[in-house]
């Protein structure tokens, strides 16, 4: 069950990301936009769910072009799964919210 969860996640911080760079021409990363608090809150909320995704891209590009050992990126896959897991969960009550109301 933790995995399906996990990768629901996943799959939605892939989305919301790929969704995000198409928009803005620009790849997503941790950074807070603090030109107005609306736009603060978006990027905080954008960061939550997007996370998981920018971690392993970053993962990967770091073992690929900077050699970084195996061990980074066995790491950084652990705190993506377990941050795909508890967005997920977000994700899936989402989802049964929305799915009871038809």
């Amino acid at each position: 069950m933790a995995a399906y969860i996990g990768c629901a996640g996943f799959v939605a911080a892939g989305i919301l990301g790929s969704l995000y760079q198409l928009v803005t021409g620009e790849a997503p990363k941790f950074s807070i936009a603090l030109g107005s608090w609306l736009k603060a809150m978006g990027t905080f909320l954008l960061c939550l769910f997007v996370g998981p995704f920018i971690i392993m891209r970053n993962a990967i590009r770091g073992r690929r072009l900077e050699h970084r050992p195996i061990g980074w990126l066995v790491a950084s896959s652990t705190i993506a799964g377990m941050w795909s897991i508890c967005s997920g969960i977000v994700v899936m009550q989402f989802a049964l919210v929305i799915a009871s109301q038809f």
